[in-house]
């Protein structure tokens, strides 16, 4: 017999509450949404808290299925963490995330969940989270000498650099991106009235 929402949600509900009273502070809070249980934890404390949640026997959260960043710019710890973690034993899912800004460095879980080593290149690489006690800390999807993160907000659609190969120097090259022609929008709708002729106005005049 399948449960029903309000009982699935009552489930994550006490296994939200069981999760922060059994933090010693770790976890600051949690909430369930949507049929989700999301858990906020303090930066300092993440391997603490993810080590509990893999061994604990209520939770029992052996796989790390993902750990990602989120960019929010106007906050001043304008990044959060997230890790996705699933529990084959006891069939739960949860949602763990701290904050953090460009400069303090959040501590590696590789420790914990070896896969973290890979996906927290990413975020290093996508963000420019930084990770203490990395084994190997290094960008991991682009290429090398590459200026910026580009899943920042604030980083550019065109980025800073562009690749291309020189017959003459016969190999790659990187130059800075010269496209200041296509940054000149004009979002004035037509029907609004411009300053200036738009094509096909002389049609209209001409009626």
């Amino acid at each position: 017999m399948s449960l029903t929402h309000a009982e699935l949600d009552a489930g994550l509900e006490a296994l939200g509450q069981q999760i922060v009273a059994n933090s010693a502070g770790g976890v600051v809070a949690y909430k369930v949404e949507f049929g989700e249980l999301t858990v906020t934890a303090q930066a300092g404390r993440i391997v603490e808290v993810l080590t509990q949640l893999r061994d604990g026997a209520d939770t029992r959260f052996h796989q790390l299925i993902d750990l990602c960043g989120v960019d929010y710019p106007e906050r001043t710890q304008r990044f959060e963490v997230v890790y996705h973690l699933l529990s084959m034993v006891k069939n739960h899912r949860i949602r763990v995330k701290i904050s953090t800004d460009e400069d303090t460095a959040v501590p590696s879980i590789a420790s914990v969940y070896p896969v973290a080593d890979w996906f927290e290149r990413e975020a290093f690489d996508m963000y420019g989270i930084f990770f203490e006690n990395h084994p190997d800390l290094r960008r991991i999807l682009t290429d090398y000498g590459f200026h910026g993160h580009p899943l920042r907000k604030d980083f550019p659609m065109t980025g800073y650099v562009e690749v291309r190969y020189d017959d003459e120097l016969k190999r790659v090259v990187y130059e800075p991106v010269k496209i200041a022609e296509f940054r000149n929008f004009d979002f004035l709708s037509p029907w609004e009235g411009a300053q200036y002729a738009l094509p096909g106005d002389e049609k209209a005049e001409s009626k």
